[in-house]
């Protein structure tokens, strides 16, 4: 049921925009936009703070923007391109982190924009991953083709133009690796999943 005075979509809402599925418990916010909502998919315990985009892949694409269990778009987060973008569980994205799965050629070879003709542009499309427990810091950009493997954290403005591997650190424009994450969190990740299991409509 609708409530006019809540921050947050509805269930009711949320279908009513046509996005693809949408699971338990989510917040999120009534002020975030989404396009070609029928190639979103959003899990449970999901919360998505004021001002995100986030942006289907559009076209022919057969790809989508999944996101999983768990996860925390804070303010201002972009989701963008026709790659496809898969956020697992237990992520978190900081304000104003983006993510684009495409992105046009810069060299001067070609037109950039959505206005001009297809076929005088080079746009790049790749799909972008984050596995379960990745972090990302504020006002960071992740680019085409990235894989953010199992526990990764990018600090604060960094430019993530490469993959980064599990349980690594990294941070700054160029990116570097500044050390290891903890994998403690693996053991506390089974306390939700037990209680989940004990609990199903918790």
């Amino acid at each position: 049921m609708t409530n006019p005075t809540s921050v947050y979509y509805s269930a009711d809402e949320l279908s009513d925009l046509g996005i693809a599925s949408v699971g338990a418990s989510c917040q999120i916010d009534r002020s975030v936009r989404f396009f070609a909502p029928h190639r979103i998919r959003i899990g449970s315990h999901v919360r998505i703070d004021p001002f995100c985009l986030i942006s289907g892949p559009s076209g022919n694409a057969e790809t989508e923007i999944v996101i999983g269990d768990y996860v925390h778009l804070s303010v201002g987060c972009t989701l963008s391109g026709r790659g496809g973008i898969t956020i697992d569980d237990y992520c978190g994205l900081s304000v104003h982190v983006s993510i684009f799965s495409s992105n046009d050629d810069y060299s001067g070879g070609f037109m950039t924009g959505p206005l001009v003709p297809s076929e005088l542009t080079c746009v790049r499309s790749a799909p972008v991953r984050l596995d379960k427990h990745v972090i990302v810091g504020c006002n960071s950009v992740i680019l085409p083709g990235t894989h953010l493997a199992v526990g990764a954290s990018v600090g604060a403005l960094t430019l993530v133009n490469k993959s980064v591997p599990e349980f690594t650190i990294v941070s700054g424009n160029p990116m570097r690796k500044i050390g290891l994450r903890s994998r403690q969190l693996l053991d506390l990740e089974q306390q939700i999943n037990k209680a989940n299991t004990e609990h199903p409509n918790h």
